[in-house]
């Protein structure tokens, strides 16, 4: 994309994007100290939803008031209320919540603020203490919240009729696995995961009803060879956390397990040929530089040479329209 498709940089825009960081920050504060969620469908004063959520309140009403200025709460007669908005996607009982995604950018936003030292070395940000399981739940929960809103448009997209056995390796909670299997009623899935991921899988299974077609297996896949025969590999927003040597052998251990004429499938946001663009792809590599030793997102051309380097053929990009500028590409072994 040129300067002049992405328009132009005026001062108000320049100074809008150095504090664009404000707005999230008041979101994620938001969220993490459960506002939303507290209000439910009541309107509360400031003071009672303080002490409801364990806040002070001159400063809990300075982020409500923040809140109401963004448009996510709304104030009357010094009570706060959710929006229809704040109440779909924001309380924790809704189908359709995206907190824990939003507690995810949280914990990311400590790293991010230390980006230059990352520029500097070429190494990951290591901050604070090891991760507890409110960061991995924030971290795998937040995937599903993701995944949720793109799976069941992959699962149009991907036609896997006649296709029975699929591996979705480092699944996560199983989304994808799931809406494949909805879509596809004769489809049994595996889902390859680390350990600690397990409870989150089979909580989100169960809640589908799919703990009868879909299994999870733990285990490492960059330390373990892979077991098993399958039709179909999913691989889904993995390689980027890895360095080129590593997806490489990922990549070859995916391919070990297919059967003849079976098909694997690489989900991630991928830059182009030039790799300055689009836009949330090439952001999203500087996040890997700021969490991992290696990570970074790669062009459709180096992954398309992985795929064909492990001995795949006819790899192809699939036809499909991403909200979050990713891409899917298609090798038939």
């Amino acid at each position: 994309m040129t300067v002049s498709e992405q328009g132009s940089w005026s001062v108000e825009r320049i100074l809008g994007v150095s504090n664009a960081y404000w707005e999230g920050a008041v979101l994620q504060s938001a969220v993490v100290l459960g506002v939303f969620t507290a209000l439910g469908e009541s309107a509360l004063p400031g003071q009672q939803l303080a002490v409801n959520c364990g806040c002070d309140a001159r400063a809990l009403e300075m982020l409500l008031d923040a809140l109401c200025a963004m448009g996510l709460l709304v104030k009357e007669g010094g009570c706060y209320r959710n929006t229809r908005e704040s109440m779909m996607f924001l309380c924790k009982e809704s189908e359709q919540y995206l907190g824990y995604i939003i507690a995810h950018h949280f914990h990311l936003m400590r790293r991010w603020a230390q980006l230059p030292d990352a520029i500097r070395t070429g190494r990951p940000i290591h901050s604070g203490p090891p991760e507890s399981e409110e960061q991995r739940e924030a971290f795998l929960m937040g995937m599903f919240n993701l995944a949720r809103l793109v799976a069941p448009r992959v699962a149009k997209a991907i036609d896997l009729s006649g296709r029975h056995k699929l591996l979705d390796l480092g699944g996560g909670p199983g989304t994808y696995a799931i809406h494949f299997c909805i879509a596809n009623p004769s489809l049994e899935a595996t889902v390859y995961d680390l350990p600690s991921t397990e409870p989150y899988a089979r909580r989100t299974i169960e809640t589908y009803g799919l703990l009868d077609r879909i299994s999870f297996e733990p285990g490492n896949y960059i330390e373990q060879e892979l077991k098993g025969a399958y039709d179909v590999v999913w691989m889904s927003h993995i390689l980027h956390s890895m360095g080129p040597d590593m997806c490489k052998k990922v990549i070859g251990k995916a391919v070990s397990v297919l059967e003849p004429d079976g098909v694997l499938y690489v989900h991630d946001f991928l830059l182009n040929e030039t790799r300055d663009g689009p836009l949330f792809p090439a952001l999203f590599s500087l996040n890997m530089l700021v969490n991992t030793s290696e990570g970074r997102a790669y062009s459709e051309l180096q992954v398309r040479s992985m795929m064909e380097e492990a001995g795949l053929r006819k790899v192809e990009r699939v036809q499909f329209e991403s909200p979050n500028s990713s891409s899917i590409l298609k090798g038939t072994l």
